[in-house]
């Protein structure tokens, strides 16, 4: 059912969008390096590598630039127009057609590149290779400032004795795999139609914490995220 879902939606979406594409893309080619979209590959469903489209936010060899795989708040890497679509989410847009052809869901776990994949346990990657990966998911929602947690590194993970790839590896990877497991045995009609919703109302109110009340049951948050989730 939600595979028809994604396909009415994500071309609803993409003719109603259609004039937002169209002038991001040309904005993006008039600015920047002028590249208009981003292929990166990520993990997607039964474990099996595939192009995740997004709108060109960054330099074109911002991975192999110190920082890497991993984005922080105000990241000299992000191009001006860049930081507008990133805070605003268009630049993930494109992703609506990863979602017609299949590849993505409008909900599900975060597709995750290969190295930060196997950072998850066999049980969270058994549970992630279910599902196709989402446009948003409970673990993009509760990690939407993930840039800024990890910009905040000196203050929260240097009291862990933890650079910010440790933070990452050994604090927020581990507790992400915990939400997206909890989706996995969650994963309703219901749930997917308030996943959406939250997000969109994430997008108006970046603040809330409306999914801690609504989804009864998350796994609690680690005492080194506690002030950044709730």
């Amino acid at each position: 059912m939600t595979r028809v879902l994604d396909i009415l939606g994500s071309l609803f979406a993409i003719v109603l969008l259609s004039p937002l594409l169209v002038v991001t893309a040309i904005a993006l080619k008039l600015t920047g390096e002028h590249d208009v979209f981003y292929r990166q590959t990520r993990v997607g469903r039964g474990g099996r590598d595939f192009g995740i489209l997004k709108f060109a936010t960054m330099l074109r060899d911002s991975a192999n630039m110190p920082g890497g795989m991993l984005t922080l708040k105000d990241d000299p890497r992000v191009l001006p127009l860049g930081k507008f679509l990133r805070k605003t989410k268009i630049n993930e847009l494109p992703q609506l057609f990863n979602i017609l052809v299949g590849e993505m869901s409008f909900v599900g776990p975060r597709p995750q590149a290969r190295t930060h994949y196997e950072l998850y346990s066999a049980d969270v990657r058994a549970a992630i290779d279910a599902m196709r990966p989402g446009l948003t998911g409970i673990g993009s929602l509760v990690f939407r400032d993930e840039e800024d947690m990890l910009s905040d590194i000196e203050g929260r993970g240097g009291m862990l004795g933890l650079d910010r790839a440790g933070f990452h590896d050994r604090v927020i990877a581990p507790y992400k795999g915990e939400l997206e497991k909890w989706y996995a045995v969650h994963r309703t009609l219901g749930t997917y139609f308030a996943l959406i919703t939250l997000t969109a109302w994430a997008v108006v109110r970046p603040r809330t914490s409306a999914h801690w009340k609504l989804f009864k049951g998350l796994p609690p948050v680690p005492d080194a995220l506690k002030g950044y989730l709730g």
